[in-house]
């Protein structure tokens, strides 16, 4: 799909946003949900470089402008309806801010909340 024909194909919600699932490629692991407005999707096809929208700046996120942990994009999946976006990545490093792999790294275990994972990363 080019730009035109996937942006076609998406149902930006009121705040002309999709949301966006980044999975790793290659194993499958859920790396974090964000937020992609019409430029984010557009960059991140054109670029290869995952971009987000980030709700709390107001602004473009281009994963690891900061961190250096990069999103390099595989592939982009539109879902049934339009209303989101997976994101087959390649993710260096962590991809989560507080230094997680994943910021799914907590699970809810005998009614308590337990973290299941480690940090990789400094946090950011």
């Amino acid at each position: 799909m080019d730009a035109a024909e996937t942006l076609a194909a998406l149902s930006f919600d009121g705040d002309g946003l999709v949301a966006a699932v980044a999975q790793q490629h290659d194993t499958g692991e859920v790396l974090m949900l964000a937020w992609m407005n019409r430029a984010a999707v557009v960059e991140t096809l054109a670029t290869g470089r995952v971009c987000y929208w980030s709700r709390s700046r107001g602004a473009l996120w281009r994963k690891g402008e900061s961190s250096g942990h990069v999103q390099r994009l595989v592939e982009l999946r539109v879902d049934c309806d339009g209303d989101a976006v997976l994101l087959l990545v390649d993710q260096t490093s962590a991809a989560c801010h507080t230094g997680q792999r994943s910021c799914f790294f907590r699970a809810a275990r005998e009614g308590r909340v337990v973290t299941i994972a480690q940090p990789i990363a400094a946090p950011s």
